[in-house]
């Protein structure tokens, strides 16, 4: 019987993954919210019913009482998530929420399957992240002068990651968190969206040679503070999107290349400079030939993939354990063992869909500023969506980065949260055109007022 669960269990979330990300882009043939309706309710029913299947399976392979206590906990607390923003937002892009929901469904049913202390401490973070993050879209939605806060952009930026090269410590080579009492943290995470700010913030009010030459200093300065750091991941992100903020802003294709010499230049300096570099590049060249030392993590993520072959083993019938830091920089091979590789590639066209949308809403936007915050913050999705997923499956080197709202990581879930709500606010924002957005000088002459949503 309960061979029978998984296999039935197995076939059934690939054809409900398949189908929800079908849905994803069949959205696009609809131009408001209200015709896509059908589509929303549809994906609500394969994103519960593939976190019941999943659970199902455990259950029934474990036959421990935690899991159904977590099943009925987690499925709780992504509904309330989904509730709550349709009814404090009920002008809310319906896909955002939809995807983020289905995202954090995925990670948190493959992290149950690995550890489970590690998949209810990550539920917790969901759940408060996404408390906190409500109050964004509003935010973002009403108030219009986040460009005269800069310098404070800069400073805020700056200061978070100097003060993890002066006071982390080194873990598998690099300075990533900051513990303060028994919390962890990884202030280069939400630093990414401070510095999309900061760059928006610069960008958008001028193209003088003076400007793009001060954003290029101050991209520089928090490109070499990871650099230094050996957050090499991060550094990749950031440069990317200063580069790809840049050319958007002033549409000169020569600021293109110079950043694609710049970043072939720094990729072969942090190869020289940097002996964890050489030894990720060696691993990704020749993973068999290090098999026992350097390339063990990568070789045991092909294997995994390999041995899920396209249809998946079934959760909890692989063996996600014996690659290493796999709730973090390895989930995507877990999820694929088990799941399959077609349910991978479902995964990655949700992420994909997620970006298209986020994109469609930046270039919506007339107003140089939210544009630019909205077209960064899409490139840094997306971007490292492609260092996960393509360090993986050996397409590029590892970088180290976290697939977001998937893998294991309280900051990294966190800070992807408050990115879905900052978009979400600002496609509210450009639906209600017709309410004027608060200006600096109503705080001067005290016309703020709560404002009605709906």
């Amino acid at each position: 019987m309960e061979r029978i669960i998984i296999e039935i269990s197995r076939y059934l979330m690939i054809i409900c993954m398949s189908v929800y990300t079908i849905q994803c882009f069949a959205v696009f043939r609809f131009g408001n919210e209200y015709d896509r309706k059908g589509i929303y309710l549809r994906q609500n029913f394969f994103m519960v019913f593939i976190h019941f299947l999943g659970f199902l399976s455990l259950y029934a392979q474990k036959g421990d009482i935690r899991y159904l206590r977590a099943y009925l906990i987690q499925q709780i607390g992504i509904l309330a998530i989904l509730a709550a923003y349709r009814l404090i937002y009920p002008r809310a892009n319906t896909l955002i929420i939809n995807n983020m929901c289905m995202l954090i469904t995925i990670g948190l049913l493959i992290l149950t399957r690995i550890s489970y202390n590690k998949a209810m401490r990550q539920f917790y973070i969901v759940l408060g992240s996404a408390a906190v993050t409500l109050i964004v879209p509003f935010i973002i939605s009403r108030i219009r002068f986040f460009e005269k806060f800069k310098w404070a952009y800069v400073i805020v930026g700056i200061g978070s990651l100097m003060a993890v090269l002066a006071f982390s410590t080194v873990i598998n080579g690099s300075k990533l968190n900051i513990h303060i009492a028994s919390y962890t943290f990884q202030p280069s995470e939400y630093v990414k969206i401070i510095f999309v700010f900061a760059i928006a913030s610069i960008l958008s009010q001028s193209h003088r040679l003076k400007d793009i030459l001060i954003s290029a200093a101050i991209a520089a300065v928090h490109v070499l503070l990871l650099v230094a750091s050996k957050d090499l991941g991060s550094a990749i992100i950031f440069f990317v999107v200063y580069f790809a903020m840049l050319y958007a802003a002033s549409r000169n294709i020569l600021y293109y290349l110079i950043g694609f010499l710049a970043g072939g230049v720094g990729a072969y300096a942090g190869y020289k400079l940097f002996r964890h570099v050489r030894v990720r590049v060696t691993a990704f060249l020749d993973p068999m030939g290090n098999i026992t030392d350097a390339g063990y993590q990568i070789a045991q993520s092909l294997f995994a993939i390999g041995t899920g072959g396209w249809l998946g083993m079934g959760i909890g019938q692989g063996a996600p354990d014996t690659i290493p830091v796999v709730a973090a920089d390895f989930v995507f091979a877990a999820i694929c063992e088990e799941l399959g590789v077609v349910f991978g590639m479902c995964l990655i066209l949700l992420c994909l869909s997620c970006f298209i949308m986020f994109m469609n809403i930046a270039m919506k936007f007339e107003d140089p500023f939210f544009k630019l915050v909205a077209l960064g913050l899409s490139v840094s999705y997306i971007f490292q969506v492609f260092l996960t997923v393509g360090g993986v499956i050996k397409f590029i080197p590892l970088t180290g980065v976290t697939l977001p709202l998937v893998s294991y990581g309280g900051t990294s879930v966190a800070v992807t949260c408050c990115v879905f709500a900052v978009i979400q606010g600002l496609y509210i924002s450009k639906g209600k055109d017709n309410q004027r957005p608060v200006t600096p000088d109503d705080f001067k002459t005290e016309k703020l007022a709560i404002v009605d949503l709906g």
